[in-house]
C-alpha cells in the first residue's frame, strides 16, 4: 500500500482519502483511526474559553470534583465529569487508568512497573501518569488491540 502526503493551502478542506479495491480489515481500522483523532473539547483557561483537540490531550483527570484537560503545554478546566468524558472519548484511544484519570494512549512513551502492582505511563511530554493496579489488565488489552 503506497501512501501519498499532499500539503495544500490554508483555505483548503483537509480530508484522507482512502483509494483501494477492496474494503478490507485494514482499511477500515486506517479508517477508524482517523476518524478517532478527530473532534474538540472546550476547555476554560484564564477565564477564556477554548476549543481543544483530542489528539492534543494527554490526559484528562478529576480533582476535588473539578475536571482538568491535559496538553503538552497547558491546563484547561472542563464543565464535563470524567465518567462523561470516558464514554465520550472511548472510540479516541482514551482509557479510564485511574479512578480520577483517563489517558490517551496515543501519547504514551513507555510503561514501566511501579508499586503494589501499579505501572507508570511515561508520556511524550515527560509527565508521568499513575496506572492503578485494576486497570492494569485493561491497559495491557487496550495496547494490544483486544
Amino acid at each position: 500500500m503506497d501512501v501519498t502526503i499532499k500539503q495544500i493551502g490554508a483555505g483548503e478542506q483537509e480530508q484522507v482519502l482512502i483509494c483501494c479495491r477492496e474494503v478490507t480489515e485494514e482499511v477500515q481500522e486506517i479508517a477508524f483511526f482517523v476518524r478517532s483523532r478527530q473532534g474538540r473539547l472546550s476547555g476554560v483557561r484564564d477565564e477564556k474559553q477554548y476549543e481543544i483537540p483530542v489528539s492534543e490531550l494527554y490526559y484528562i483527570e478529576s480533582v476535588d470534583g473539578q475536571t482538568f484537560l491535559y496538553t503538552k503545554a497547558q491546563v484547561y478546566e472542563s464543565s464535563y465529569r470524567i465518567y462523561e468524558l470516558e464514554s465520550q472519548l472511548r472510540a479516541k484511544h482514551f482509557l479510564r487508568v485511574s479512578k480520577s484519570t483517563l489517558l490517551n494512549l496515543m501519547k504514551i512513551r513507555s510503561i514501566q512497573p511501579a508499586l503494589n502492582g501499579r505501572f507508570t505511563a511515561v508520556l511524550h511530554s515527560g509527565e508521568k501518569v499513575i496506572i492503578s493496579r485494576t486497570y492494569v489488565k485493561a491497559l495491557k488489552a487496550a495496547l494490544k488491540g483486544e
